[in-house]
This record gives C-alpha cells, structure tokens and sequence, in this order.
C-alpha cells in the first residue's frame, strides 16, 4: 500500500525525535518522545497514511516490532546505505535527523534492512552471548598463562608415555593449585 506521510523517527536508548512529513501538503510536524511504542504509534497514527522509518542501529528492531504490532508501518532503513549531504555533518541535531529520514522516506530512497522476528533475534542473541563467553575464556586463558610465565612458572608435566601434558586439564589446574 502507498503511504501519504512518511515519518521518520531519530531512536536513542531513551529518546526518539520524531519527524511526520506530508509531500503533497509540505507539512511538516515535529514531536519529541520517550521510548514507549504505545506514545508514538497513537502520535502517527493521527496522520493520513503513514509509514515510519528509522536508522539501523544499536537499538535494534524493539520498536519497529512494537510499532508493528500496534499496526503502524515501519522499517528500517540500512544507514550504510544512507546518502548524506556533507554540510549536515556541521549542523547535526535529532530533529534533522528525523526530517531528514521523514524525506528520505517520502522519496523512496531508504534501502529497508529485513526486520527478524522474535525467534531469530532470540537465536541471535543466544549465538552472540556463546560467542562473548567463548572470547572471554580465551581472554583470561591468555592473562593467566603470560601472568605465570612472567613469573618463571611454565606447566610442563608429561604422561607414562611421556607425552607432554595440555594446558587447562585437571593436572594444569592441580599444578596452578600448588604454585601457592
């Protein structure tokens, strides 16, 4: 469905700048909120037709989920993708920003990014935290095993077959035990 006014919304962890502009009027409307979806949704709602977007960000796809599940139209646009004029750069602000994606959006010239449902970003979310565990116990493996050569302690016990044994088995931490 074609929309009538495109809203763009500047997101932040705990404010959202929001932009409605109507092409054919030239309108434009400017709100400030806090994060609640509930707010915005009933706010552009009172426009004809509306379609809302907001940059791809480290606030991820809460709100545009929250906005569809009020029956707003939302996307989100991939800001890499994003052309800006270079003296916006000078002049920066969240209002900007929000009239800024509001007429980008009117124009047909935000490249969506796909938004995934609840499931997926759950799964994501488990696969990131196995990936930051992972990095961490390597992280303090790493700290552990130059703390001790610095102090002159290498671990270098062999098996019956004088096989040399691994770092962080049970006699590893048999040995770490000892050095006490």
């Amino acid at each position: 469905m074609a929309h009538v006014t495109s809203i763009g919304l500047d997101v932040h962890a705990r404010s959202v700048s929001a932009c409605a502009f109507d092409p054919f009027t030239g309108e434009v409307t400017q709100k400030a909120f806090g994060t609640d979806a509930g707010e915005i949704a009933e706010w552009i709602k009172g426009f004809e037709g509306p379609k809302a977007v907001y940059e791809s960000g480290p606030t991820g796809f809460a709100l545009c989920n929250g906005l569809r599940a009020l029956g707003v139209d939302c996307v989100v646009g991939a800001v890499s993708k994003m052309q800006r004029p270079a003296a916006d750069r000078r002049r920066k602000n969240d209002r900007r920003d929000a009239a800024f994606l509001a007429r980008l959006l009117a124009t047909h010239n935000v490249v969506e990014v796909w938004v995934p449902p609840a499931e997926v970003e759950a799964a994501r979310d488990l696969s990131r935290s196995l990936d930051d565990a992972r990095e961490d116990l390597q992280r303090a493996r790493q700290r552990l095993s130059k703390f001790l050569l610095r102090r002159g302690h290498v671990f270098d016990e062999v098996d019956a077959l004088g096989r040399r044994r691994g770092a962080w088995t049970v006699a590893f931490w048999r040995w770490v035990r000892g050095l006490r």
